[in-house]
């Protein structure tokens, strides 16, 4: 299908430089024509082929003897054929454009109508667009919001799903999915406008994980009152990575370096233990045994995290397992614990 759509845009663009090509070749022949033959001046030449190509029924520049009005009885033909073609060549070009612009919407939506669990980014400017990058990094389903002309048509380029509107919308929100979502990141400049979708995602979708860019410290508190999990001031986290790599440069990079995706990995990843019903302590699992990682913290069920607990630790139903490992050892975890993976 796609195949065939891209031979017809080729066959529709080739149409149109035929047919732009005839109306130039019409008018160049015509004020050649009346500037060799019927000594006309250039610009009465071309200003006479327009007149007859337009058929606009303006009288002659010059009167013409019989030999100058078979030529332009001649020219009056061939442009009525010709610019019937172009305006026909034209039109359907447009129209092919419109219409693969809506296929191409047609089929995004379909796509996105098949994520579950995916990941919702409101805006792709700086925060969105590394967003977007790192959760392609690890592919994670993902769907943009954007309204920006200019990013929309960069969007396209990049073949990355997105769905075109405002964010602050419920029916763009439901076009990328948020019924069917696991979390949605609001990155829009205005902290105002990632309140109130904030808002509005929890009230499509309660059960939803929201992380919001905010700017001002008076607006994280009405954030996670609107229903955000996590608030994100990117200008605070900045200037403290700063002051920490002056303060401990080789322990940051080192911890930059964990999360860091390499070839679609990285050396933390986390264990739902809701996928391990009979498991009651941290060594049942026996995960350094399995895969040669280690477990460097656990997340209980009312958030407190533990760090470095012992093997027999109690686990809950809802706790998380955080583990430590190289790419190999990572790897070997996906392959054993793949459905518990968060």
């Amino acid at each position: 299908m796609l195949k065939s759509k891209t031979k017809r845009d080729s066959f529709l663009k080739a149409g149109l430089i035929k047919a732009l090509s005839l109306i130039i070749v019409v008018l160049f022949a015509g004020s050649a024509g009346y500037y060799f033959l019927f000594g006309y001046t250039f610009i009465d030449a071309v200003y006479m082929t327009i007149l007859t190509v337009a058929t606009v029924g303006f009288g002659e520049v010059v009167p013409l003897d019989t030999g100058g009005k078979i030529f332009t009885s001649l020219l009056i033909l061939v442009s009525i054929f010709v610019i019937a073609y172009g305006v026909t060549t034209i039109t359907t070009y447009l129209a092919s454009i419109n219409s693969v612009q809506e296929f191409k919407k047609r089929k995004m939506q379909q796509k996105i109508n098949q994520f579950n669990n995916h990941v919702i980014v409101c805006g792709y400017g700086r925060n969105g667009k590394q967003a977007a990058a790192r959760l392609m990094s690890f592919n994670k389903d993902f769907v943009i919001i954007e309204q920006n002309k200019s990013i929309i048509e960069e969007l396209n380029d990049e073949n990355l799903p997105f769905i075109e509107g405002n964010a602050t919308d419920d029916e763009t929100l439901l076009k990328a999915g948020v019924k069917n979502a696991g979390f949605l990141i609001s990155s829009l400049p205005s902290d105002a406008d990632n309140v109130f979708i904030t808002l509005t995602a929890k009230q499509l979708n309660p059960k939803i994980q929201i992380f919001s860019r905010a700017s001002e410290d008076t607006s994280v508190k009405k954030l996670k009152i609107a229903g955000a999990q996590h608030v994100i001031m990117p200008d605070k986290i900045g200037g403290d990575h700063m002051a920490s790599l002056i303060v401990a440069p080789d322990l940051i990079e080192f911890l930059d370096n964990l999360s860091s995706p390499e070839f679609g990995s990285m050396n933390i990843q986390e264990l739902l233990m809701i996928n391990f019903p009979k498991a009651e302590k941290l060594n049942d699992l026996k995960i350094r045994e399995k895969t040669g990682c280690t477990v460097i913290g656990y997340k209980t069920e009312a958030g407190k995290y533990i760090v470095n607990p012992d093997d027999d630790y109690p686990v809950e139903h809802e706790g998380r397992i955080i583990v430590l490992g190289n790419k190999m050892q990572i790897t070997k975890l996906n392959e054993i614990f793949r459905s518990s993976l968060s």
